[in-house]
């Protein structure tokens, strides 16, 4: 068994006792640019990646603020359609404009971080990949998520919010 299936909660390997879980979760709202708004409710769950495993760890170690965890707001997308493996770190095929700086909060309880991006776009592209990094360029991806295309147009934009779930041992 890996140590990434431990820190995810991969469901089919055994839970030993003293298991921390991470949970990824991504919803959409579509903004049009004639002012409507399409819910897409739930649009991913998974995969937290080995790299932000990693800084996790080198952060509790460290302890000197070389690793800081409230950094992890920067929203990214694009067309990329690989499979999600939680060895990647960085989008497949990034569309082309800056990361977004999204709010963080708690979610419903104090065991979910919760950040919300919107990214605006000026030509039409089939987004189909989401990512949340700790910089606005480079950094550790926390999160790369794939999902059904999301068509948009100039002047159209995408709401991301996506929720890490931390849950103790059971």
């Amino acid at each position: 068994m890996k140590i990434i299936d431990l820190i995810r909660g991969n469901k089919e390997a055994p839970q030993p006792r003293g298991t921390l879980t991470l949970t990824g979760v991504l919803s959409a709202k579509v903004l049009r640019k004639d002012g409507s708004v399409e819910d897409r409710g739930v649009i991913c769950r998974e995969k937290v990646t080995t790299a932000f495993a990693n800084y996790l760890v080198d952060a509790m170690v460290s302890g000197s603020g070389s690793y800081p965890m409230d950094v992890f707001i920067y929203h990214d997308c694009g067309t990329g359609t690989t499979a999600e493996a939680n060895s990647q770190t960085a989008l497949v095929t990034p569309y082309g404009g800056a990361r977004t700086s999204g709010t963080k909060v708690e979610g419903a309880s104090s065991n979910i971080f919760r950040s919300v991006g919107t990214i605006s776009f000026t030509g039409t592209l089939a987004i189909t990949e989401h990512g949340l990094f700790s910089a606005s360029s480079s950094g550790t991806l926390l999160d790369r998520s794939l999902f059904s295309a999301i068509n948009v147009v100039s002047g159209d934009g995408i709401q991301f919010t996506y929720e890490l779930t931390v849950s103790a041992e059971a």
